[in-house]
């Protein structure tokens, strides 16, 4: 049985744009890559911009749903450390918490493919327009950028499908007749030699720039952020050292703390876009691409059904930590305050009204947008992809790696902690320059875990070190890094070797048998 999307290839870039405020609009066309929409610059350039908004990006950004998150904020409930006050409806939030998906395989097909589809729509309208940008007329420097743009997607996109599937299908060449789809997997090293030329192709011809001074368009440190990010889930950390050096000595910085209150550095994070620290961000726009239920994602159910606003009609706790994962943090840290990273308790500013978390749990102040909440009911903050923190944490990281624990190294991590009020960056650096390699290695893993805990980058880092964070219950500040596959997650689940990937949709295996068989664990039907 042959349909389009066996692999996704659907929607291959037909994509028609208009300006509003220069945000990208989108205006789907066509299915099938057709070469008569390859013939001029503002078809190629629209093909582009649709990169911008389909893909992996949206596993981090699909916030369009009241009750359950984005792919990636899912993926982060098997660590058991955060869960979705909502799961009994959702309910591959509670088979992925509870580390019981193989049991469950045809429940997770739908989650499954829409990651599948919007990454190979990517991939087919990034192959398209490599493929035929040679034969448009248009200057040189501009068909270059283009092709760098289309040759980060392309691999951004089969990083994510690497990442939480294996071996996927593989292919460079645009689908322009739906003939010969039904490809087999392909291993995942292939795919990844594939993905690293790409990167530092692109590295090489997109300009060096912040983010928002390239007009929000993909830089030079976007992509090498990436491929810093694809060595280091191989343990290239050698070669992953030289490229986020780029990074750290670009134009980029940490943004600092204005006070340790409302104007501190989470908070700018939280309500600013375009600071130096955003390496790479997915806009939204309160006209155009508002960040749809993510404001209620800061509160539980008690707040939309007690009147706390009247913006939107239902909030709920879709993401949210055991209070254990609050032990990550030393009783001084910053990140750990109130109206930092967590809240526990909200004043409506223009009513009085108080809302206070049901049974204390921490709920995510990070995902506020007070004009939406208070006002608009549209959140217009835009989603940090990468920041300049994450760059130091990797460069710690990398150099302690492969070269032991250096002053660099040191420095780096010691930037981190400072911005905590954790000390001055000279003290933390001579403290931390004292460790023992795999301590200080382990330390830059926690401080990933204090740094971006709303961000879901959690799992991705268990899975790449093949370790679990056994966060004390006790001792505030402690974590014990244990082997991941036999460990207990917070919930209380044992990790098994299966649960280190996601299983194809059986709907997609259905479709095209040269998928089969599934992953280790799931079932093919």
């Amino acid at each position: 049985m042959k349909k389009i999307l066996t692999i996704a290839v659907a929607c291959a870039g037909l994509m028609s744009f208009t300006a509003c405020n220069s945000f990208l609009d989108e205006e789907p066309r066509s299915e099938l890559t057709d070469v008569a929409y390859y013939q001029t610059q503002a078809q190629m350039e629209s093909n582009v911009n649709y990169l911008y908004r389909t893909g992996a990006i949206n596993s981090f950004v699909d916030f369009g749903s009241a009750y359950t998150g984005p792919f990636m904020s899912i993926q982060e409930e098997l660590t058991g450390y955060f869960s979705n006050s909502y799961e009994g409806q959702e309910i591959v939030c509670k088979y992925t918490r509870e580390l019981s998906r193989q049991e469950n395989t045809m429940q997770l097909a739908s989650k499954m493919d829409g990651v599948w589809d919007n990454c190979y729509r990517g991939i087919n309208v990034a192959n398209g327009v490599i493929a035929h940008i040679g034969s448009v007329p248009m200057d040189e420097a501009t068909a270059n950028t283009l092709t760098a743009e289309a040759k980060f997607f392309r691999a951004f996109d089969y990083f994510l499908l690497v990442k939480t599937f294996g071996a996927v299908p593989f292919y460079t060449e645009p689908y322009e007749l739906a003939e010969n789809m039904e490809l087999p997997r392909t291993e995942a090293a292939t795919i990844y030699a594939q993905i690293e030329a790409d990167l530092k192709d692109a590295m090489n011809v997109l300009p060096d720039a912040t983010f928002a001074a390239n007009a929000h368009r993909i830089t030079k440190h976007v992509a090498a952020m990436t491929l810093t990010d694809v060595y280091m889930y191989q343990h290239k950390y050698a070669e992953a050292a030289e490229v986020v050096r780029t990074v750290v000595n670009s134009g980029h910085s940490l943004t600092q703390n204005g006070d340790l209150a409302m104007n501190s550095a989470y908070n700018q994070l939280r309500s600013q876009d375009d600071l130096n620290e955003v390496i790479y961000a997915y806009e939204h726009n309160n006209e155009v691409s508002p960040s749809n239920w993510l404001p209620t994602y800061a509160f539980d159910g008690d707040a939309s059904s007690n009147g706390l606003f009247g913006t939107y009609a239902i909030s709920q706790r879709v993401h949210g930590p055991l209070t254990r994962y609050l032990n990550v943090y030393t009783e001084n840290d910053l990140r750990v305050q109130p109206n930092q990273f967590f809240h526990w308790t909200y004043t409506n500013p223009n009513t009085g009204k108080v809302w206070n978390s049901v049974g204390g749990n921490a709920c995510c102040w990070y995902y506020y947008d007070e004009e939406a909440i208070l006002n608009t009911g549209r959140g217009t903050k835009d989603w940090n992809i990468y920041r300049y923190a994450e760059a130091l944490l990797d460069a710690a990281e990398c150099i302690a790696q492969s070269q032991g624990v250096t002053a660099e190294a040191a420095g780096y991590l010691a930037q981190i902690k400072s911005r905590a009020n954790l000390g001055t960056v000279a003290e933390l650096t001579a403290q931390l320059q004292g460790m023992g390699k795999d301590a200080f290695i382990q330390e830059c893993w926690n401080e990933r875990l204090r740094e971006m805990p709303l961000e879901f980058k959690m799992w991705d880092l268990c899975v790449r070190v093949g370790k679990f964070p056994n966060i004390s219950e006790t001792t505030k500040g402690q974590v014990t890094w244990v082997d991941l596959v036999g460990a207990t997650n917070a919930s209380g689940f044992q990790i098994k070797e299966s649960d280190l990937l996601w299983p194809l949709s059986v709907n997609e295996i259905q479709r095209n048998p040269n998928l089969a068989p599934n992953n280790p664990g799931y079932s093919d039907q």
